[in-house]
């Protein structure tokens, strides 16, 4: 059974909520490398999607475009991850509008999706899967979906939805007047 075997440093299933998202630096363009760290003190949402002009994908990645402001507004980023160039994420962004990182997981092949449990080793591609890390880098959601299957923002809004309530009542919990102090 080929799901039994494992290369060193492969995830066996995909990071669950509480795993300590694996650092990544992966090219978003020639000669230019975005880092998991470089987000460090942010939420961070990261897209693994098939392919660049992929059907679903492309339709997928056009709505997180829309929806820049409202992730925005929460503070949070967002990157895509395939195993495509950065030649082709640069075609594919310029073609669609995209103006969020499209991260090239091409050397090797599938390294971060391998780590985050996505890769398929037969395709050498990843499967489509959503992970939301917190400010800390510690994963607080994750789903994957099949490849022909647009995943939607939903489960993601929740998800930073969630965080910012724990770090609200955080802050109260932190040294701050109790929540029944009147002024």
């Amino acid at each position: 059974m080929t799901g039994n075997r494992r290369r060193p440093g492969q995830s066996p299933f995909p990071l669950a909520a509480g795993a300590e998202a694996p650092p990544f630096a992966l090219s978003d363009a020639p000669y230019s490398r975005l880092a998991l760290n470089d987000l460090r003190g942010r939420d961070v949402v990261v897209v693994f999607y098939v392919a660049d002009w992929h059907p679903v994908a492309t339709a997928q990645l056009a709505r997180y475009q829309e929806l820049l402001p409202e992730l925005g507004r929460r503070g949070a980023a967002i990157v895509g991850i395939s195993t495509d160039a950065t030649w082709s994420h640069e075609s594919f962004a310029r073609a669609f509008g995209i103006t969020f990182p499209l991260l090239a997981d091409d050397s090797p092949p599938g390294a971060v999706a391998r780590l985050y449990g996505v890769h398929v080793p037969e395709t050498g591609r990843s499967r489509r899967a959503l992970f939301v890390i917190n400010a800390d880098g510690i994963v607080s959601w994750s789903a994957v979906f099949p490849d022909a299957l647009d995943p939607g923002l939903d489960g993601v809004l929740s998800a930073l939805e969630r965080l910012g309530t724990e770090r609200a009542g955080a802050s109260i919990g932190d040294g701050g007047p109790p929540a029944d102090h009147v002024g």
